[in-house]
């Protein structure tokens, strides 16, 4: 047996425009865009990049090897597939880490501050630590030895799949693919597949469970039944945030339907992925489904925190003018005891100081009126948003 590549990868939504820039910024380390020159040639010589060329394969994509003997494919569509293929039995973890530690800190940095202006990412996502699927290439190994890798990664098989081309043992962050006849371009489609396949779920998942964490935080702002004035804004304030959130959540799951419609079509076209497809061609549809699922229950969210802000935003104004009716009334009744006061002093007859006395009191109460609006309008308050990251790779 002898073990001859390790490939990792990672998917997220991108379109043939953005692969034009990360092939300019590949060849020469530019962008059209306003970001730091320097920077940019920084990111592209730590890429360490060797050959590069553009093709054709169903989409449009970029190849280009290193000099740590790693060649990085990026498609069109976002999807990232790195292959490590200076790889030994003996130093395996090794050679894995290699590969994942270019990913992680050198071609992953590089493309997010590429792509660092526009439309944002919510921090809740972008932090989100991504397990990769590691799959491990070997040459005509048998069965015993297939299960000894296994056992060494992980204790657990879930799934076996064979065609005449390769053997496919998988656990749960490894794939073990078994080379019978030095098919590496089908192997690759495969492995593809797998990553796109699995990076989509694994989005959906992410989407699931945010929706599950903002509704529960708008629970939370709706449960204060009884709320201070002072807090109106602070609740409002956090409302807005998960409002801003929705919407761009929202945004990046409407953009998922082309994709996975995409990759199945071209999947499907490819002769040697009829086997594999006649096992597990069904999970775009379950896919599908699952993304139609999602959209759903954002729609939901997004109704709710609707209904929570204009709760709040019912609420501050019933204060506000509130605050208005008791300063009118305030002042109405200060004025009306000065005019009294006033004229009772005085009465019958009505003094020239008498008259410039009420004329000082009515400019002291415009200005004090101006002066508080003044203030108002001025007054700032603290505010927790949510904060936001511009990509995620």
């Amino acid at each position: 047996m002898k073990i001859t590549n390790v490939y990792i990868g990672g998917w997220f939504q991108r379109t043939m425009l953005q692969l034009t820039e990360v092939y300019d910024f590949l060849r020469n380390g530019t962008s059209q865009l306003k970001l730091d020159a320097s920077k940019l040639k920084e990111y592209r010589k730590g890429l360490s990049i060797g050959k590069i060329d553009y093709g054709v394969s169903g989409e449009e994509y970029v190849v280009f090897t290193t000099a740590l003997n790693i060649t990085v494919k990026i498609y069109e569509d976002g999807l990232i597939v790195l292959n490590n293929h200076n790889v030994g039995e003996d130093t395996l973890f090794a050679d894995i880490d290699k590969v994942t530690d270019y990913y992680e800190n050198k071609l992953s940095p590089a493309l997010s501050y590429l792509f660092s202006l526009g439309a944002p990412v919510p921090k809740e996502l972008a932090n989100i630590k991504t397990i990769y699927p590691y799959f491990v290439v070997v040459d005509n190994a048998t069965k015993d030895e297939i299960g000894e890798l296994l056992t060494r990664t992980e204790k657990q098989k879930y799934f076996e799949f064979s065609n005449k081309n390769y053997d496919v043992v998988r656990g749960d962050k490894y794939y073990f693919i078994n080379n019978k006849n030095q098919s590496f371009a089908s192997i690759e489609k495969y492995i593809e597949e797998q990553v796109f396949i699995r990076e989509f779920k694994g989005q959906l998942h992410r989407y699931l469970n945010m929706h599950r964490i903002i509704w529960e935080k708008i629970d939370a702002v709706k449960e204060n039944v009884n709320v201070k004035g002072s807090d109106i804004v602070k609740f409002t304030t956090k409302l807005d945030g998960y409002a801003k959130t929705i919407n761009l959540i929202e945004g990046r799951i409407r953009q998922m339907s082309t994709y996975i419609s995409t990759r199945e079509k071209i999947a499907k076209s490819d002769k040697g992925l009829e086997e594999f497809l006649a096992i597990s061609g069904y999970r775009y549809e379950t896919l599908r489904d699952t993304l139609d699922y999602i959209k759903c229950l954002w729609d939901m969210t997004k109704n709710y925190v609707s209904s929570a802000q204009k709760l709040f935003n019912g609420i501050k104004q019933d204060v506000t003018s509130s605050s208005i009716r008791n300063l009118t009334i305030v002042t109405s009744m200060s004025a009306g005891a000065a005019l009294i006061d006033l004229l009772t002093e005085s009465a019958p007859k009505l003094s020239m100081f008498g008259v410039i006395y009420f004329f000082v009191l009515a400019f002291i109460g415009w200005s004090t009126t101006k002066l508080l609006g003044f203030i108002s309008s001025r007054k700032t308050y603290e505010v927790s948003d949510v904060e936001f990251d511009k990509n995620i790779e």
